[in-house]
């Protein structure tokens, strides 16, 4: 008798244990897939809005180019005793506040892009660890594996296969 409720008690802990495993597996692998639209999502929405950004920031700069020469011409055209008139006057002055926020969009953007990346790695490292730990292998470790190459950049690919970092010049002057 005693061995029928230790063969049942052993039966239930493995019910229990397999649909625990089972259920942390098919979460962790829906949220990879989740994260995986995300990380395209957040992708696309950075470089929509960093092209736009970059392109009110283009248009102001070109307008400014446009309308100072005039509003100068008009206002000094003629009378060359208008020179101090012109050093003691607020002239128009180009606002550099667009490039602030250009630089902290593309900031904000980059990081949010680079967090939604880590987190698609925690997933998989959180998948990897229940597939081969004991005792959550022996009731999913049989399950595949979750593949994502990070998207990064051709210097940084090159960088991590040849290990050395060469400084990188930001501007090509």
């Amino acid at each position: 008798m005693i061995a029928l409720i230790v063969l049942g008690v052993v039966v239930l802990l493995a019910v229990v244990l397999y649909f625990s495993y089972h259920n942390r597996e098919v979460s962790l692998r829906k949220e990879f897939e989740a994260q995986q639209g995300k990380i395209e999502s957040v992708y696309d929405t950075m470089w929509k809005t960093l092209k736009q950004e970059a392109e009110v920031t283009e248009q102001y700069r070109k307008a400014f180019e446009r309308i100072y020469p005039e509003l100068i011409a008009g206002r000094y055209s003629g009378d060359n005793s208008q020179l101090m008139k012109f050093i003691h006057e607020a002239n128009p002055n180009f606002d550099v506040k667009l490039y602030d926020k250009l630089m902290q969009v593309i900031e904000s953007q980059r990081a949010y892009f680079a967090s939604a990346q880590q987190r698609i790695l925690d997933i998989i490292r959180e998948h990897d660890t229940l597939r081969e730990s004991l005792p959550s292998a022996w009731f999913v470790g049989s399950r595949p594996k979750l593949e994502y190459e990070v998207i990064s950049s051709s210097i940084t690919k090159e960088v991590v296969e040849t290990r050395r970092d060469e400084d990188i010049k930001l501007f090509n002057e």
